[in-house]
């Protein structure tokens, strides 16, 4: 099946040698073309870590930073060659999987952003386990009277609401943080108009914090308030 729509890549090599030679950088970028193959997509950007692999930096990478900030920019998604080219530390799919970035392993298409979490929390022999303790703790609450799956028609405090606000909030914030590069970009190319700017991001393909319609000069005012001063 053909693959649509944006995406951005991310190679890692682990050595600065293997970064200068190309040893396994190349053959994860064909993985991606392959994986890709054909259909109507496009490539918006491409990033590659060069780092030691050690659990002391496995939180440092900045390339992967970029890459995401690019995907939640344009809604594309991540594309990798090899899963355990991320980490195999699980508390990095958890950041992984709460970046608000859909992502793909072209070596295990199935595990994505909300399947990964899984993978992180337990390895795969300790996954029934896991499970049936699960199970028995859900049992025991419901038997102590405890309502299990969210809110189930109760009425949100006026705590619920202030937290439902705060995220909210969060997120419209780091919406404008990620697309605030390309409009600096944008006024230093001569767009100093709210319609311009807006123009430049209709042009460059960003969508809008619903994801769909073209910006307007509005939108681009709410998300420049939001952009420190």
């Amino acid at each position: 099946m053909a693959s649509s729509g944006k995406h951005v890549a991310y190679c890692r090599v682990s050595t600065a040698r293997q970064g200068k030679s190309g040893l396994g950088l190349e053959a994860q970028r064909q993985a991606v073309t392959d994986y890709l193959n054909g259909g109507d997509w496009k490539i918006v950007g491409e990033f590659t870590e060069i780092e030691s692999g050690t659990k002391k930096k496995t939180l440092k990478r900045p390339e992967l930073a970029k890459a995401l900030a690019l995907s939640r920019l344009h809604g594309a998604k991540l594309v990798i060659a090899r899963l355990d080219r991320l980490s195999r530390d699980p508390v990095f799919l958890l950041n992984l999987k709460d970046a608000g970035v859909e992502f793909v392993a072209v070596d295990n298409p199935h595990m994505n952003r909300l399947t990964v979490g899984v993978m992180a929390l337990v390895a795969e022999d300790e996954a029934i386990k896991a499970s049936e303790r699960t199970k028995a703790a859900l049992k025991a609450a419901k038997k102590r009277g405890t309502v299990l799956g969210g809110f189930r028609g109760k009425v949100p405090t006026a705590k619920h609401r202030s937290m439902s606000a705060a995220a909210l909030e969060r997120k419209a914030n780091d919406r404008a943080a990620d697309i605030a590069p390309t409009i600096a970009e944008l006024q230093a190319a001569g767009a100093t108009s709210l319609r311009a700017i807006a123009a430049g991001l209709n042009e460059k393909g960003i969508p809008t914090a619903r994801g769909e319609g073209a910006w307007s000069a509005t939108q681009v005012q709410r998300v420049m308030a939001r952009l420190p001063s």
